[in-house]
């Protein structure tokens, strides 16, 4: 089971009503590597995609529930990380969750695939600086 069904099969009855019936692998999983880290990492992009995209697992919410599903699956990432006692990688999805917003808001689009490949690795085995250091060195290159 890819880690975006996982998501699926986990969101409650209300949710799961709007899921697709097959909605493909996970964009992160192969970077990731690890279960419950790919698990949390494509539940929270599907909550972005949800609040500021096309989601990849969910159709036909209106805008207010597309935006409450949202919020329940970052809660539903997050809510993992904790129970597996993992706090850096809490406080690395909190910072990417934010600061993908705010990129969103500033119109910032080049720098979002950046933030989450930078999450992505720093989940991944191997590590890596995270989204706050895509993000500064986003935001720090001079505009062309």
């Amino acid at each position: 089971m890819s880690a975006l069904a996982a998501v699926i099969a986990a969101v409650d009855d209300e949710l799961a009503s709007h899921a697709l019936a097959a909605p493909g692998p996970g964009r992160f999983e192969p970077v990731v590597g690890d279960d419950d880290r790919a698990f949390v990492i494509e539940a929270v992009y599907e909550g972005h995609l949800l609040h500021h995209g096309e989601p990849r697992a969910f159709a036909g919410m209106d805008a207010d529930l597309r935006l409450l599903a949202g919020d329940a699956l970052y809660a539903l990432g997050l809510a993992r990380l904790a129970e597996i006692g993992d706090l850096a990688a809490v406080a690395e999805l909190a910072d990417l969750i934010a600061l993908s917003a705010h990129a969103e808001a500033e119109r910032l689009t080049g720098s979002k695939d950046e933030l989450w490949s930078a999450s992505a690795a720093f989940l991944a085995a191997g590590g890596g600086p995270g989204a706050r250091s895509a993000f500064e060195r986003a935001t720090a290159a001079p505009s062309r």
